[in-house]
């Protein structure tokens, strides 16, 4: 390996004088692609903002798009201790007397007195079968199955029909303690009664004497078994009309209304009115999605002439094109609809000198009370303003739309600076090494001619005559 030390010759710093010129050389190409660069990814996250904001706005919109939306109901309980109610768009405007009958109950079943002391006593061998309307299960019981692995086999059976089974340790009476076998029904109403068969033959028959009496496994059922809590239908009454549910839930009684009973009582109402607080409060998000969009338009196209300080999408076509055609929608009549209003100021919604909404709630609640379900057209229908609002944003947000083309545009610019800086670099690299050599090759001159110089000046002080200053 050669050792380089230019300047050795000539007493010039070449590296540094070299490296002070290459940078000299890049220096203005690297500052224009930086401000280039830093311009085109100013634009990005510019249109990155405006393209948040139309999608906020979009999102905004398509919360408005079904008609069912604005024709929501909302049910009052004249009593939630009593019953509670949920309606739907298709609930009927009305008032009804409500009556709560009875409450739902699921059945239990428990073994008498005197069977089983311990929940580890035997229980007997067979198949006990468990029925409920039209669905079955059974299981089998072992000679030596305890109360504890039959209540198991019947929790963990897998086509269990709906029964729990569990252990209740009571006082005998005597000082001491028994155990008691509990059978639940998990679900309500007299559909789900509990029916027990015991088969202690094994011969798939359960109505014979031995599996009829009071021994072995029969002990668990027959005679032997009291109903702790009777299965109930669910019972209420509307305007008199008795109607009978298996749990303590109504949905078909009355169109898009489910009640839901709580406790037995008489003498309440439900009503069931306009949900108007729905679409108002639909309304008002409407307004405040528009309102943000209208401050994001602003901040990216303005200009403040004191601090000479422009937005920075000011002038620019994609930005002007997208805030005329959304208030160009805003201000303008929403033709072809089915409603008796064309245009957000009819409903109370109009545009302020600033551009944006404002509310005026008592025009909006004429409107709700006289035209409720209209409202919901203007916005909702197949021609309404915001089916048409959300197909103009879906034309700038979407993959291919107006502003991804523009900003593939614009990355396609970025990648092109960073090209440009490789070859400003490889240009430089260039240059250097071509600086290094004519350097070099001056060192190596300069270096020359002072040897030579060196030699000469020994030559001519050994000439006769030569001047010898003393030393």
């Amino acid at each position: 390996m050669s050792i380089s030390s230019p300047g050795i010759g000539s007493g010039l710093d070449i590296s540094s004088l070299v490296s002070q010129l290459v940078a000299a050389e890049g220096e203005s190409t690297a500052n224009r692609l930086n401000q280039r660069e830093a311009a085109y990814l100013a634009d990005i996250s510019a249109f990155g903002l405006l393209k948040s904001s139309l999608f906020s706005f979009q999102s905004t919109v398509n919360g408005l798009k079904s008609t069912s939306d604005f024709q929501q109901r909302t049910g009052v309980s004249s009593d939630s201790s009593i019953f509670t109610v949920a309606t739907f768009s298709t609930a009927d405007i009305s008032s009804y007397d409500i009556e709560v009958v009875q409450l739902a109950k699921a059945q239990k079943l428990i073994t008498k007195n005197g069977f089983f002391s311990t929940p580890t006593d035997t229980v007997g061998a067979g198949t006990l079968k468990f029925t409920q309307d039209s669905s079955s299960f059974s299981i089998s019981v072992g000679a030596s199955d305890t109360v504890e692995d039959v209540r198991d086999a019947i929790n963990n059976a897998t086509d269990n029909s709906g029964v729990r089974a569990a252990i209740l340790v009571v006082d005998d009476g005597a000082g001491g303690t028994e155990s008691k076998l509990v059978f639940s029904a998990t679900k309500t109403g007299l559909d789900n009664t509990i029916t027990v068969e015991v088969d202690e033959g094994g011969d798939g028959q359960y109505t014979e004497a031995g599996d009829l009496d009071s021994a072995g496994l029969s002990r668990l059922i027959n005679a032997n078994v009291d109903e702790s809590v009777s299965a109930l239908d669910g019972k209420i009454k509307v305007d008199s009309q008795l109607v009978l549910s298996s749990n303590n839930k109504f949905s078909s009684v009355l169109n898009g209304v489910t009640i839901t009973a709580k406790e037995v009582g008489s003498g309440e109402t439900l009503t069931v009115t306009e949900d108007k607080a729905l679409v108002t409060s639909k309304v008002e998000t409407f307004i405040s999605s528009y309102n943000k969009l209208v401050e994001t338009f602003t901040s990216l196209s303005s200009y403040d002439a004191d601090s000479k300080i422009a937005g920075a999408l000011l002038g620019n076509s994609v930005l002007r094109g997208a805030e005329s055609s959304v208030r160009q929608y805003i201000t303008s009549p929403v033709l072809g609809l089915n409603s008796s209003f064309t245009t957000l100021a009819e409903l109370g919604v109009t545009t302020g000198d600033d551009g944006k909404l404002t509310l005026d709630q008592a025009t909006l609640d004429q409107v709700l009370d006289s035209n409720f379900d209209e409202l919901g057209a203007f916005f909702a229908s197949t021609n309404g303003l915001s089916t048409k609002l959300d197909t103009l944003i879906e034309g700038y947000v979407n993959t291919t739309g107006v502003i991804n083309s523009r900003t593939n545009g614009l990355q396609t610019s970025v990648d092109g600076i960073q090209e440009q800086r490789e070859e400003l670099d490889r240009r430089l690299g260039s240059l250097e090494s071509r600086l290094l050599k004519q350097f070099g090759a001056l060192d190596a001159l300069v270096n020359s001619l002072q040897s030579q110089s060196s030699f000469l000046t020994q030559q001519l002080a050994n000439l006769p005559g030569a001047y010898k200053p003393k030393n």
